[in-house]
């Protein structure tokens, strides 16, 4: 009995070994709080360019700092969206894919920006993708405005008939002026992202995990 006991023990402890051996995990729905250290924004990122944010609150599970502060996570612009002032909203998609942690050990991830800092003027959809502001109210008092200076010219030009199209053809002048205006995000260095991992990354003390 007493053999059997020891047996027994001798396995559990040789598991517990093997599984402080391996590491332990950051669970999925895990968060990741940093600031960008590379800028970012529709009318001068490509898609494909890498991005790098420094980690400015360490990730703790179990009383135990998994990611410390100053790990970098990297990853690459997926999709840019500038369209005009008229209609629609500038668009900036990241896919985060790596964690690198001061001692140079890196482990892939799977993550989603699921929200930015307020002063960024910015919004982020459910997939994950940041907006910009779209038309505004200037963008509308500008319109107004253009189609009033319009009717003025036209009712002291033609009377009431000129009201009518010189209310138009301002109109007409203003949205012309749009088609050739954009919409643009800009996530400057610095500007704090926050991140949801989408999956659960083992953290192990052996070079790149998750691959």
């Amino acid at each position: 009995m007493k053999r059997s006991l020891g047996v027994t023990l001798t396995m559990l402890l040789l598991a517990a070994a093997a599984v402080a051996q391996q590491g332990a995990s950051l669970p999925a729905g895990t968060g990741l709080r940093l600031k960008l250290e590379t800028p970012l924004s529709t009318y001068r990122s490509k898609v494909g360019d890498v991005f790098t944010g420094r980690v400015t609150e360490a990730v703790v599970v179990n009383g135990q700092t998994m990611v410390p502060v100053g790990a970098s996570v990297t990853g690459r612009v997926t999709k840019l969206s500038e369209p005009r002032r008229i209609a629609g909203t500038p668009t900036i998609a990241l896919l985060p894919d790596r964690i690198v942690m001061p001692n140079g050990n890196e482990y892939i991830i799977t993550a989603s920006v699921v929200d930015t800092a307020k002063s960024s003027r910015t919004t982020v959809d459910d997939e994950g993708r940041i907006h910009g502001a779209g038309r505004t109210r200037r963008d509308t008092a500008e319109l107004v405005a253009g189609a009033g200076t319009g009717a003025v010219i036209g009712t002291l030009a033609a009377g009431a008939k000129g009201l009518f199209l010189g209310g138009g053809l301002g109109f007409g002048v203003v949205a012309a002026h749009w088609l050739t205006k954009k919409h643009s995000a800009e996530l400057p260095a610095g500007t704090e992202i926050f991140l949801e991992l989408n999956r659960p990354v083992m953290m192990s003390s052996a070079g790149v995990a998750g691959e």
